[in-house]
């Protein structure tokens, strides 16, 4: 095993073969980009408080706090031991499984083949062009996933889910008071979603034409419709969306307590409005290209 300790900037190259990336900080950001090389890189750009230590064993490549360990990660309050931060980027081969923890930092992961698991206290993630499959757990930190071509699974208290250009065939989302915006663009293969919350919205924008069972409840929230099979039911109170898009081949579940639901259609046009349909009930609305404010959303 190698061992370094990391107490001011630097750049770190590793020539042995990484296949599983662990990084560990409190407050800063840190960066994770897949790469075609089989070597990884590393660079400490800033770093106040204790040294980061980082490991190599094997094929694991660690960057960690000694005093920060994965397992509990979410339930980590030491308050003192917040009083650092560190600005750490990492090119790792595009295969590397990857697991990020953030406690009050940004986190950034892009191009990454390999299975890539996120937890996040407050800290905002953002990932980008990640094929493989997605766990992100986070306390009242934000996602944000852009053409992510892997099953996604997103578990949240109060932290948004944004989903823009999901090629990947699972979305499963869990969030009490999190607002979810899934923009899902499958190339045909069969969609399974499935979004749950208690007091936050849900808008799901489909592909046109869309191959999906469909069922979205709300208790007492609003609803909003775009496509022409589907049925809108209730009128006080509990709502429901339902029936069959194309084949029906795939699914989409959507269940809120008190937040509102919007079935979206993408239209063919690759940067073309969003379209609401005909039928929603009395929602925000947002203005359309010709000027009119008919088009209503979440």
């Amino acid at each position: 095993m190698s061992e370094w300790s990391v107490g001011e900037p630097r750049k770190l190259t590793f020539d042995k073969p990484v296949t599983q990336l662990n990084v560990r900080i409190v407050n800063g950001a840190v960066n994770v980009v897949g790469t075609d090389e089989s070597s990884a890189r590393l660079e400490v750009s800033e770093i106040e408080g204790p040294p980061l230590v980082v490991t190599q064993q094997g094929g694991t490549l660690t960057v960690a706090y000694e005093d920060l360990p994965w397992k509990g990660f979410l339930k980590w309050l030491d308050r003192k031991g917040w009083r650092r931060s560190a600005v750490v980027s990492l090119a790792v081969p595009a295969g590397t499984q990857v697991e990020v923890g953030v406690v009050g930092a940004a986190a950034m992961v892009s191009g990454i083949d390999g299975r890539t698991e996120v937890k996040g206290v407050t800290g905002d993630t953002t990932l980008v062009g990640v094929t493989g499959p997605v766990r992100a757990d986070t306390v009242s930190g934000n996602l944000e996933a852009q053409a992510l071509s892997g099953d996604l699974r997103f578990n949240s208290v109060s932290g948004d889910l944004t989903v823009v250009e999901g090629a990947g065939s699972s979305v499963r989302a869990d969030s009490v008071s999190g607002s979810m915006i899934v923009d899902l663009d499958p190339a045909g293969r069969p969609t399974d979603v499935s979004l749950t919350n208690v007091s936050g919205e849900i808008a799901i924008r489909l592909p046109h034409p869309a191959d999906a069972e469909v069922e979205a409840n709300t208790a007492s929230g609003s609803v909003s419709n775009a496509f022409e099979d589907l049925r809108v039911s209730g009128q006080w109170g509990a709502k429901r969306i339902t029936g069959r898009l194309g084949t029906g081949h795939g699914r989409l579940k959507a269940t809120t307590v008190s937040g509102s639901i919007a079935l979206l259609r993408r239209p063919p046009a690759e940067d073309g409005p969003w379209d609401s349909g005909p039928d929603s009930d009395d929602g925000p609305t947002r203005p359309a290209t010709d000027g009119t404010t008919d088009k209503k959303v979440l």
